[in-house]
């Protein structure tokens, strides 16, 4: 299992090696059922206004809700939600932030409707494992603060801005390319071709050996587009989480179309 984003049928053959995480609301994860094995890490209980930056919950907080889903730090990890990945992109975006190494963190191809689809799944509540999950903010990972925006744009990097059409219209950072997170989903629910993504990014102007800086207003949008980024083999990705309201009122301009 050495892809970012791994197929239900190959994560089928290995629920028994990995740590299948569920970010849903509890009430979905035990009412309406989950993945065998899989442990429930809602997505609301890993976000929050005073971790490190950004939308962080804190290095402590994240020990702890991994360690009571039995997930150590040098577990493989598969996440899911039941919305093309977007939320589940951020655990694993939390997880890369907080220490875990980016080779065993893994997106499941779709989501929990289109598992259910063709896979068994269950209501058995489960009964983790104790584990012991280390977890510190890592400051020269992917998450990068305003100035090294300013120094990447300077830089030549690519800039991309995650949000909707009319968001972008409104004012975006000068020489941003808009990529919506869900032109990159199929109508399987899963990602779209890996060549069907190339086209289409290349169309954008971005480019695998170019330096990418993605930005949004919501940091599951960038979270999936990173991952995705990621799983296509971009090497020299970065994000931005700050506001553009803190953009503009640090100096920086916004341009409309």
């Amino acid at each position: 299992m050495n892809d970012v984003v791994v197929s239900a049928e190959g994560l089928a053959d290995r629920l028994d090696v990995v740590r299948v995480v569920d970010v849903r609301d509890a009430w979905e994860f035990d009412g309406i059922g989950h993945l065998p094995g899989a442990v429930n890490v809602p997505f609301d209980e890993f976000r929050g206004d005073d971790g490190e930056a950004g939308k962080l919950p804190g290095a402590d907080r994240f020990a702890d809700l991994m360690e009571s889903a039995g997930i150590g730090t040098d577990d493989r990890v598969v996440a899911y939600d039941d919305h093309h990945g977007v939320f589940a992109a951020r655990l694993l975006v939390t997880a890369e932030l907080y220490g875990h190494d980016p080779s065993e963190l893994h997106l499941l191809d779709g989501d929990f409707s289109a598992w259910q689809r063709d896979h068994e799944t269950t209501s058995d509540e489960p009964t983790p494992e104790p584990a012991t999950y280390e977890a510190t903010f890592d400051t020269d990972g992917p998450l990068i603060p305003m100035a090294a925006v300013r120094e990447a744009i300077e830089g030549g990097a690519t800039l991309v801005d995650t949000r909707e059409t009319q968001e972008y219209e409104e004012g975006h950072i000068e020489g941003a390319i808009r990529l919506d997170w869900r032109e990159l989903v199929g109508d399987d629910r899963g990602i779209k071709p890996e060549a069907t993504l190339g086209d289409l990014l290349t169309e954008r102007g971005i480019h695998p050996e170019d330096r990418i800086v993605l930005y949004c207003n919501t940091a599951r949008r960038i979270s999936h587009t990173y991952t995705v980024l990621r799983h296509l083999d971009y090497s020299e990705l970065a994000f931005y989480e700050g506001s553009l309201t803190e953009w503009e009122r640090e100096g920086g301009e916004l341009v409309t179309e």
